[in-house]
Formats: C-alpha cells, sequence, structure tokens
C-alpha cells in the first residue's frame, strides 16, 4: 500500500475554507478539472465528471462536521490503484485568518509502481490545494 500527504496554508478562516469545501457534492465550486458532480445513494456517492468526460465515482466514508474533515472511497475510476481511501481536513493554525488544508491518501497500484503512483496523487492533491488557494482568493477580491 501506498500513501501521499499534501498540505497548504491557505489566507483565510478554518470555517470559510470547510464552507467551501466541505460539502461532499462541492468540488465543482473550487476544483476546475472536475467541472460536475452528482450525488446519489442519499449523498453518500458522488459522481464526478473531469475535464476530458472522465468519470470518477466516490463513497463518503467518514465525515465530521465539527472537525472539519471527511473521507472518501473510489468505487470507479480511471486511475490504476485499488483499496483507494482519502482524507480532506481543515486544520486550524492558530491564526483566525490561516487554515492549513491536508489531503492524503492510501492506495495500493495496479499496474504502476508505488513511485508513480504516489506521483499521480501527490499532484492530483497539491494542484487541487492550489486551485483551492486561487478560488478563495479570487473570491476574497
Amino acid at each position: 500500500m501506498a500513501t501521499t500527504t499534501a498540505s497548504l496554508d491557505i489566507p483565510a478562516s478554518p470555517d470559510r475554507v470547510w464552507r467551501l469545501i466541505g460539502g461532499f457534492d462541492s468540488l465543482p465550486d473550487w476544483l476546475p478539472y472536475i467541472p460536475t458532480s452528482e450525488l446519489g445513494d442519499g449523498g453518500r456517492v458522488r459522481s464526478l465528471t473531469n475535464e476530458e468526460g472522465g468519470v470518477i465515482v466516490e463513497r463518503l466514508e467518514a465525515f465530521d462536521h465539527k472537525a472539519r474533515t471527511y473521507s472518501y472511497s473510489i468505487l470507479q475510476a480511471p486511475f490504476p490503484v485499488t483499496g483507494y481511501l482519502s482524507t480532506l481536513v481543515v486544520h486550524e493554525t492558530g491564526r483566525q485568518d490561516r487554515a492549513r488544508v491536508e489531503w492524503s491518501g492510501s492506495f495500493t497500484p495496479d499496474g504502476i509502481s508505488d513511485d508513480e503512483a504516489v506521483a499521480l496523487f501527490h499532484g492530483i492533491y497539491a494542484d487541487g490545494l492550489a486551485a483551492l488557494r486561487r478560488t478563495l482568493a479570487s473570491a476574497a477580491s
């Protein structure tokens, strides 16, 4: 099993960041390469469509509004991994105007090396967090 984590300090309050990213159906609100999300199974499954039209189906595994975190697994995706579980969490930093957002995942590579799988998901997480920072910055201006 391989794992990776990306984190980024965001110049916004943890509550403001969580209001944007805390909904399981909110990826299109802050992640440009996921323009479409549709909920199913009582809000526990999301079907995402990426910019190229690829479909990713994910299941909400855990959600804690107070702790500002949720975890999800992948049910269907064009990624060369199995057993994928990811967690998104918004941490307090000791400053009211700053949050640390952490996106982590564990998975078993399927047909690629651990290093290749880690590089793939670390890139997705880091690019996603950078997009989150840009979204919040443009909303503040």
